[in-house]
């Protein structure tokens, strides 16, 4: 190992084993004097710090895009599956993090996206991939006489392909195990693609496939006597142990395991961190690698990447008839009332959403008249149509949709931009069940930088939706924002009644229509440079 002492900000160095060490000088608390309780045995990490703010997803209830940020917008307004461009992005960047059980691996995970500070990380614990026990497993576990620390005791192949589908930017289910009944619940939580991914368990490094998955693979090494107190703080307070069934355990089966598969590993690893948690040089410098492995892009490279293209093919834009045109020039005037506004806007939405059945598939089919004749006409030949809102301004689009679809089925997504750093995130989903042979109306009344929209169908394609079923319907889009829907998906069919040329430094449609869900429901205009755009959703 390269042993070199290290302080934050200093360059990696070169190591000739292909290894780092970050080490420092400390006493271990177990040498000090007067250590006898647990609590003296292990201070709070971070003495002297601010409380860290939850920065990870534990429920069903809570978002599963688990960070914003204060720092350089890395995604630009846009999600982070696509680049300036539009583009499909390079794969996440995934860091492992192995280490004995009770070696604070979680606890440094939290530090390092804390640290990071970036948009979009999400924290995936191995402890969610026991494999279900037989029930004479759970007789033994329930005795301490069942091995969880061995690999045998982990479902790798679901780990390996819950990984690949995160680090691809698809959403995963993923088990949720009671550690009390040692059984997974029934419930299962959501986690969705991110920028970084960080992956943490006792087992980290102990299969091939998995160790290719992982770009940065981090080792936790704390003393054993540590990991032996706080494995019996945490059993006996959280999982509702008793003293003497933890440590029958940890000698039968956490201190050999350990010493046979989980500290061999220690030697692929990229990154050893002594001390776990108490050592933040080393999470300075592990924070400052993984920084310079994310590409920035500048919004000013956002914009001017779709200057000068021709608007794509799979954009379809309402005839601009003298009808057409008054209705928009009654919804653009500032003047106009709201009354009026919600009357003219929802005449413009049943026209929308009329031009867009058009597009659905029909065949050929013949019918029998009153009159006893054949007439040869055209049937729907999909299965079911669903209309998916962007709340809260695409909400206002379903009394059109179903007004002229009998029995369609409503979906919704909230999306928000966080005003701190200009990010659309996902906050709420519902979708109906078996959405993935249907034909989707994906509705939000405007698009500036379509970074909402792109959200949005990325979720539908994570619910597999094919590409080609799904229709975007938008009273009034900017061409920035239709560029990027088209680049990123160039099957999804874009609708819309018209297509303004710019958007300003809030990404703002120029000449626009203003904020619609503000004028359409009456609520207080958001105050300029909070781009809380269209009602809440960061279209």
């Amino acid at each position: 190992f390269c042993s070199q002492p290290l302080s934050a900000g200093a360059p990696l160095p070169a190591c000739p084993g292909g290894r780092w060490l970050w080490a420092q000088v400390s006493v271990c608390p177990l040498c000090s004097s007067s250590a006898e309780s647990l609590d003296r045995l292990l201070p709070p990490v971070g003495a002297g710090r601010s409380p860290r703010k939850r920065t990870t997803s534990q429920c069903k209830s809570e978002p599963p895009l688990l960070r914003t940020s204060k720092r350089t917008i890395y995604t630009a307004g846009r999600p982070p599956w696509y680049n300036e461009h539009g583009t499909q992005s390079k794969e996440a960047f995934a860091i492992g993090l192995g280490g004995g059980s009770a070696s604070g691996k979680t606890t440094v995970a939290r530090m390092i996206i804390e640290a990071l500070d970036v948009p979009w990380v999400v924290l995936l614990s191995m402890d969610s991939f026991y494999k279900v026990l037989t029930r004479q497993q759970q007789e033994q576990a329930a005795h301490n006489n069942f091995n969880f620390d061995h690999p045998d005791a982990f479902d790798f192949d679901l780990i390996i392909s819950t990984l690949k589908k995160l680090k691809q930017g698809k959403s995963v289910k993923v088990p949720i195990y009671d550690f009390t009944t040692h059984s997974r619940k029934k419930d299962w939580k959501t986690l969705y693609g991110a920028n970084v991914i960080i992956f943490e368990g006792i087992m980290a490094f102990a299969d091939k496939t998995l160790l290719e998955l992982l770009d940065m693979k981090i080792f936790v090494d704390t003393d054993s006597d540590i990991r032996l107190v706080r494995r019996l703080r945490r059993d006996i307070s959280e999982r509702g142990r008793d003293i003497e069934g933890v440590i029958k355990q940890y000698n039968k089966f956490v201190k050999p395991a350990f010493d046979q598969y989980i500290q061999p590993t220690m030697r692929l690893a990229d990154i050893v961190v002594p001390r776990g948690s108490g050592n933040t040089v080393a999470i300075d410098l592990i924070v400052q690698h993984v920084h310079s492995q994310l590409e920035e892009v500048s919004p000013a490279a956002l914009a001017s990447a779709h200057q000068c293209h021709p608007l794509p093919q799979t954009l379809s834009v309402l005839k601009s008839t003298p009808q057409v045109r008054g209705m928009h020039t009654i919804i653009r005037d500032r003047e106009t009332s709201r009354d009026e506004f919600i009357f003219y806007s929802k005449r413009l939405m049943r026209l929308l959403i009329e031009h867009a059945l058009s597009f659905l598939p029909f065949q050929d089919c013949v019918v029998q008249t009153p009159q006893g004749q054949d007439y040869a006409g055209k049937c729907y030949a999909g299965k079911q149509i669903t209309g998916v809102s962007i709340l809260r301004a695409g909400e206002t689009m379903e009394p059109a949709l179903r007004a002229v679809c009998k029995d369609v089925r409503i979906g919704t997504i909230l999306i928000q931009t966080n005003q701190l750093t200009g990010e659309p995130e996902l906050h709420y989903l519902r979708l109906p069940k078996d959405i993935s042979d249907d034909h989707v109306i994906l509705m939000d009344c405007t698009v500036s930088t379509g970074a909402a929209a792109m959200m949005a169908v990325r979720v539908l394609l994570d619910h597999d939706v094919p590409e080609d079923k799904i229709f975007l319907l938008s009273l009034l889009m900017a061409e920035m924002g239709v560029h990027s829907v088209a680049y990123a998906f160039p099957r999804v069919r874009i609708i819309t009644t018209a297509v303004d040329k710019r958007v300003n430094d809030l990404f703002r449609i120029i000449p626009g229509i203003g904020n619609f869900g503000d004028r359409y429901f009456g609520t207080d205009a958001v105050p300029d440079g909070s781009d809380e755009e269209e009602g809440g959703s960061a279209s």
